[in-house]
């Protein structure tokens, strides 16, 4: 054993939706398992060899990465327990949220140290301890450090990506250039591997320079645009892009490609694109700095390339309004004693299409007996299926009350109800909620 593979980082086809509607699970997006881990985090490292085609869990290319050298880490941190999970996973199971973070970490760089030896047996198997029947020593390569980024997600069913809340992933190609007393260790593996300990934590980008990279993933066209972000100077939370009415809009991910998010035009049906991106401290990057940019004339009836690169202006904000997001939430009370909320969220895109997932808290001090919620969609969106309410359209304005079996709320209760939609995902209007 010497590698932990990943799921694939392909976008969910039509039969990946299906699935999805069939089984009920439901993915929302985002949700932060918490602030970073104190430094140095430790664990027990694997290593792969390449990342997944078109592109890694990050939802970059290989070859488009900031650097050669590259990690993954943990989707899970699920102990003991190898069963799936739904990714990027809901905050109803916010604790099985692994150093991953639904994503939320990829584009940033790790300094990682290489620690003991194991004599014996290293082979992640589920159920088992780490290096069994043998000892963990410290030898010659102990101490040597390389700065990678991250790149890829680790998921598997195996003792790594679940037993281990510090596993890190590492490229194969790049053991042998981690560097001791300045000199690269060159034979570290594979004779002197045997998937070691390590210690990591989160730097800055080493040695800086330019500014953001933007590119639209395979796939992307007028009515669903996919940008990738890279070259940051410090990871990447968050895009917001400029809408058609000069708001900015919280710009939902790809499903967890943490660096891939569903954008916008600055007018409706255009090709014309404005955001702005947060970084891992959810600062905008570079004071707030706006880029512009176009749907390339190859991708106006979809994006044949995994990657295609595309320049861009940079310029300020001059919109005063306060980014929208897809999670706000409106209340509406009525009678006294009784309220709910509303909050949406997207739990899955592909070319053309996008799931909702509603979910409806009963907020007030009395039980509910039934609840209505109402918004309306920018542009032309149109609900194909629903469940778990009984939803009706008019134009752009939307209604859904309960069904029988979930419209009674205890105090503090919440229930959940679901829509396909056709189109690009744009934050929703008027959202409320109607107790009864």
């Amino acid at each position: 054993m010497g590698s932990a593979s990943r799921r694939p980082a392909a976008r969910p086809g039509v039969l990946a939706v299906i699935a999805v509607l069939v089984v009920g699970v439901s993915v929302l997006w985002p949700w932060k398992s918490g602030a970073a881990p104190a430094a140095p985090i430790t664990g027990n490292a694997t290593r792969f060899d390449a990342l997944g085609a078109p592109y890694g869990g990050c939802g970059l290319p290989q070859d488009v990465l900031d650097a050669p050298d590259f990690v993954a880490l943990n989707v899970y941190n699920t102990p003991g327990d190898y069963s799936f999970y739904p990714r990027p996973i809901p905050p109803s199971q916010a604790a099985k949220i692994g150093l991953w973070d639904n994503g939320r970490n990829c584009g940033r760089f790790v300094q990682v140290t290489i620690g003991e030896y194991c004599t014996g047996v290293n082979d992640g198997a589920p159920g088992q301890p780490f290096c069994r029947n043998g000892s963990w020593v410290t030898d010659g390569y102990a101490g040597a450090q390389l700065t990678m980024v991250v790149a890829d997600s680790c998921g598997d069913s195996n003792a790594w990506c679940r037993d281990d809340p510090g596993h890190l992933d590492l490229s194969t190609a790049s053991l042998n250039r981690f560097v001791k007393n300045g000199v690269p260790v060159g034979d570290m593996n594979p004779g002197h591997w045997n998937n070691r300990r390590v210690s990591w934590s989160y730097v800055p980008a080493p040695n800086y320079t330019g500014d953001l990279k933007l590119g639209f993933l395979q796939g992307s066209q007028r009515y669903w645009t996919a940008v990738a972000v890279s070259h940051l100077p410090n990871g990447v939370h968050g895009v917001e892009f400029q809408g058609a009415d000069g708001s900015w809009q919280q710009a939902p991910p790809d499903s967890d490609l943490g660096q891939a998010f569903l954008i916008g035009p600055t007018a409706t049906a255009g090709t014309s694109y404005a955001i702005r991106v947060r970084d891992a401290g959810d600062t905008l990057v570079n004071d707030g700095r706006v880029y512009r940019f176009s749907l390339p004339d190859q991708c106006l009836s979809g994006c044949a390339a995994a990657y295609t690169g595309i320049s861009y202006t940079t310029g300020t904000s001059t919109a005063t309004t306060t980014p929208t997001s897809p999670t706000t939430t409106t209340t509406t009370t009525t009678p006294a004693g009784a309220s709910c909320t509303v909050t949406p969220a997207v739990t899955s895109s592909w070319n053309g299409g996008y799931q909702l997932e509603f979910t409806v808290k009963n907020t007030g001090s009395t039980a509910l007996t039934g609840w209505t919620t109402a918004f309306s969609f920018a542009g032309g969106k149109q609900l194909t299926n629903s469940w778990n309410a009984a939803a009706t359209q008019s134009g752009r304005q939307v209604q859904a009350a309960n069904q029988n079996y979930n419209g009674t709320l205890a105090a503090g209760a919440a229930t959940t109800w679901g829509a396909v939609v056709t189109g690009t995902s744009q934050p929703l209007a008027g959202l409320a909620c109607t107790a009864r």
